[in-house]
């Protein structure tokens, strides 16, 4: 049986205090033994990046055990490393430095130190760029110094936060490939990988065992076991099947009405979130959509048809679904009778369609209260922001403002003075509310 290296046990983060207390993840359980590569998948904001802090020690959970080999962690991890999104390279230090920095910090002397770094960047493919500095190089090189410098240690758990996601396709490839090979065949001394991602692709493509989270709060929903051989063949049907499991389990499937809205701020229950899309974004979906014989449509499929991220694509579908303009089920989605007319209509109709939407959602009934309650039905920003910091963390905050200003605009039921920073209730939409 292969060891145990790394267990959480009961993991929560809040942030806050009182009132105004949230908590980021809940009673998280996971363990990574000897031999796995495990990738963290679900929506932003699910806590998969605070988990990576926690388990390299770079942040201490609110509560819940932290074991090591069976030993509680405390403070920094001293066997693990993490590479994180950005390049994080020191600029004014050339690359064999950079690598040599992490060698150093761990007390290894020169000439050693130099050697090892010299043969770190050979591996990874670098070999010739020892004295170039991080502007010298494309975003795939930089990344790959990374990769270089989190190895330097020789951590037994090698933590990946998104590393890919800065990356142009083609490097991202590249880079996704190289990771493989030097992990299958032994060419690091790392005995487990953890890696955060949004991409169910790359997930399923490296990692063999998949845990999927959720937000609100940020929480293990499920795992899912990749049994394919490496290398993996993307095209072929048991690595498509995979990938619309994962899809099936993160998309979920559409609730009746009264539980897919939720509820308004201040009111029981817990206040949903409205997904940041951009209305011509989610009119394209609903186009595609509605395009063709077939009425559902795999979602997996549906990502490469349009050419965005699966992410991207997730919060375009829970868009779809929360308006009522489409249906989910089992990786599948579908247009409603009222997203086929939406993609059909004028320009003014679906203004119109949409607007009749809109008034339904719990985040727009409550912002619209609010303002017909003010004096001259206008609020400034920073109002709205003070009323929402009970529900959301600050992050979140702004953007559901941008996306209410946003969607309540083109539905015409509110306007906005970037200038002022004053949101206004257009009374003839307001009249029929």
């Amino acid at each position: 049986m292969s060891e145990t290296l790394l267990q959480l046990k009961n993991i929560f983060q809040e942030y806050g205090t009182g009132v105004r207390r949230f908590t980021a993840v809940e009673n998280v359980s996971l363990t990574l033994s000897d031999g796995d590569f495990v990738a963290l998948l679900g929506p932003s904001g699910c806590g998969k990046s605070t988990l990576l802090r926690i388990i390299s020690g770079l942040q201490p959970a609110s509560s819940g055990t932290v074991l090591y080999r069976n030993k509680p962690l405390h403070g920094v991890n001293p066997f693990a490393s993490i590479v994180f999104q950005t390049f994080a390279l020191f600029p004014w230090l050339s690359v064999i430095d950079n690598v040599s920095l992490a060698l150093q910090v761990k007390g290894v002397e020169e000439p050693e130190r130099s050697k090892k770094a010299e043969d770190l960047l050979d591996r990874v493919g670098l070999d010739g760029f020892e004295s170039a500095y991080p502007r010298e190089l494309s975003g795939g090189m930089r990344q790959k110094v990374g990769f270089a410098r989190a190895m330097a240690v020789e951590p037994e758990l090698l933590c990946l936060d998104e590393p890919f996601s800065a990356l142009d396709v083609l490097s991202a490839e590249s880079l996704r490939g190289e990771l493989l090979e030097l992990w299958t065949e032994g060419k690091i001394p790392t005995k487990s990988i953890l890696m955060v991602s949004h991409n169910i692709e790359e997930a399923v493509f490296l990692a063999d065992r998949i845990v999927v989270m959720d937000k609100e709060p940020g929480r293990i929903i499920a795992e899912h076991i990749i049994n394919l051989p490496h290398p993996r063949n993307r095209k072929s049907p048991e690595f498509q099947t995979h990938v619309d499991q994962v899809y099936a389990i993160l998309a979920g499937q559409t609730r009746p009405e009264k539980e897919e809205l939720g509820t308004a701020p201040g009111e029981p229950g817990l206040t949903r979130r409205l997904p940041e899309v951009e209305i011509n974004d989610l009119a394209g979906l609903l186009e595609h959509l509605a395009e063709g014989e077939n009425p559902k449509h795999d979602l997996y499929i549906l990502k490469e048809n349009l050419g965005v991220e699966s992410n991207d694509l997730l919060r375009l579908t829970e868009a779809a679904e929360l308006l009522g303009f489409a249906s989910i089920s089992k990786g599948d989605i579908e247009l409603t009778p009222l997203g086929q007319t939406y993609a059909e209509a004028s320009i003014l109709a679906r203004k119109e369609i949409f607007a009749s939407r809109l008034r339904r959602l719990p985040m727009m009934r409550w912002m619209v209260s609010m303002l017909r309650a003010a004096e001259n039905h206008q609020l400034k920003w920073n109002v709205i922001e003070a009323a929402l910091s009970l529900e959301f963390p600050p992050d979140e905050i702004e953007r559901q403002i941008d996306t209410l200003i946003n969607w309540g605009r083109y539905g015409e039921l509110l306007a906005y003075d970037d200038s002022s920073e004053i949101i206004t209730l257009e009374l003839v939409r307001d009249k029929v509310l």
